[in-house]
């Protein structure tokens, strides 16, 4: 199973959904079992840690973000995991453009995953330090929801 977060630069909230999931695949125990990654649509951070702001306000809450580097999309993403889910409505529609037609993996906005289907991760990066709170909460929140379909499918595969 392979999960890919998707946001605009890959500095702030995706790479923290990376942590967060991580987080609760080994408390669960199925890190092993679970490749998780995290990507930009835009290339503009290629290279780089994710945000000071948003790696401070991880650690807070026990998550270390320091080894992550941000990358962009591939094309190659679309085969390779199973779910891409995207923390806005415009990354959501920048996957659905150039997903592949012969693409099987779930397409769909992240936070469906705590119940809000229709909503977006907020973009902290021109905010306050209160903006890196608030996506925490919410990535912690759909974290919870994805695991439990992830447990879900890998117990079906069994």
């Amino acid at each position: 199973m392979r999960v890919l977060f998707v946001c605009l630069g890959n500095i702030c909230r995706s790479p923290t959904a990376e942590g967060m999931f991580r987080r609760h695949l080994e408390e669960a125990g199925l890190a092993d079992r679970v490749e998780v990654d995290s990507c930009g649509i835009g290339d503009w951070h290629v290279g780089k840690a994710p945000d000071p702001r948003a790696r401070t306000a991880a650690a807070a809450r026990g998550l270390d973000l320091g080894d992550q580097r941000a990358r962009r999309l591939e094309n190659t993403d679309f085969a390779r995991f199973d779910y891409l889910l995207a923390m806005d409505h415009d990354n959501l529609a920048a996957l659905e453009a150039r997903r592949p037609v012969d693409a099987e993996a779930h397409l769909g906005l992240f936070l469906a995953f705590a119940g809000l289907p229709d909503r977006a991760v907020p973009d902290p990066y021109y905010g306050g330090e209160r903006g890196f709170e608030e996506v925490l909460d919410l990535v912690e929140a759909a974290s919870r929801g994805l695991l439990e379909e992830v447990k879900g499918r890998l117990e079906e595969d069994a």
